[in-house]
């Protein structure tokens, strides 16, 4: 069975962010990306079992569609798209408001339409954003890889043999699978004692609903998540060793879309705001993390959004 739903995008939308996140492995172990085709193939766990997801895309709308069912599938479904394309939280007013700042302003008008890419789940953000930690890309996306691997699910005979260009695609391993691994699984699949710690850590967490990341996207997705109710998310994620703020803020952008987690300790970050403050004071220098964060505070309720076209500027060379 497939659920299906259409999507309109606003207009500009800004396809490179999407493109980039989702193509960000050139070997496409649980997703392949037809840039040219504006297509692509995410296999993932919908309801305990392997499921493809297929988005199909124009300048105006999206089109989905998903191999699964269970209750509230076309609403789940429409609410995991909108945090894909990053619109669960528009940018809109974030570019209305600033336009006239002197530093960002320019920067926001090149890159209108800007959006957010999240994964399909909260729990894939938040192992993403773990594996991430104090590394660089391209050390995490190889961690990524091996642990899909070791833990992905191939997909059903059924849909390989209709979409046969993603049959060798394997579902993202969710929480449940993940913690049925072990600490010796993961050290040699080349992560570190701490990163397989606090991996296993939020999977068992997760898996045993301890630790509530669906809830809280069910919560997002229906307009209940407020600043107390994303302090209490941050508090429970805080109190998992190995977690800190960055790790937080990030899952919180890549995973619900949420707009303000401060990413003021992201060198990537801190060097694109470095660049930025070059343009108007040209011996400025690149900011350190309190100077970044209280930089960034002038932008609540939008500072991770902010983040986002900062890391942008660093690809983008055309304002």
């Amino acid at each position: 069975m497939w659920i299906e739903s259409l999507q309109p995008l606003p207009q500009p939308y800004r396809w490179a962010e999407f493109l980039a996140f989702h193509g960000r492995d050139a070997s496409q172990r649980s997703e392949l990306l037809l840039a040219q085709q504006q297509r692509l193939y995410k296999a993932l766990i919908w309801d305990g079992r392997p499921a493809l997801l297929v988005l199909d895309w124009d300048a105006q709308q999206v089109r989905v569609r998903l191999q699964g069912t269970g209750r509230g599938g076309e609403e789940r479904l429409q609410a995991m798209l909108k945090r894909m394309l990053g619109l669960a939280y528009p940018p809109a007013a974030l570019e209305r408001s600033q336009a006239g700042h002197a530093e960002l302003g320019p920067l926001l008008a090149a890159q209108a339409g800007l959006h957010v890419p999240a994964a399909p789940t909260p729990f894939e953000a938040l192992s993403w954003a773990i594996m991430g930690q104090q590394i660089s890309v391209a050390v995490a996306v190889s961690l990524r890889r091996k642990l899909i691997e070791a833990a992905g699910v191939p997909l059903e005979p059924a849909t390989q043999k209709l979409l046969p260009e993603a049959a060798d695609l394997l579902a993202y391993p969710d929480a449940r699978r993940v913690a049925a691994l072990d600490l010796e699984t993961l050290r040699a699949l080349s992560f570190s004692q701490a990163k397989a710690q606090t991996l296993l850590a939020v999977a068992r967490l997760a898996a045993a609903k301890t630790l509530p990341l669906d809830e809280w996207a069910w919560q997002s997705a229906r307009g209940l998540w407020d600043e107390a109710a994303v302090a209490e998310a941050e508090r429970q994620l805080l109190a998992i060793k190995g977690i800190g703020p960055w790790t937080v803020n990030y899952c919180l952008l890549r995973g619900y879309g949420w707009p303000d987690g401060s990413l003021h300790g992201d060198v990537a970050v801190r060097r694109a705001m470095g660049l930025l403050m070059q343009k108007e004071k040209p011996d400025a220098a690149k900011p350190d993390a309190l100077q970044a964060r209280l930089w960034l505070e002038q932008f609540k309720p939008w500072r991770a959004l902010v983040a986002a076209h900062l890391w942008a500027s660093l690809a983008d060379q055309s304002y």
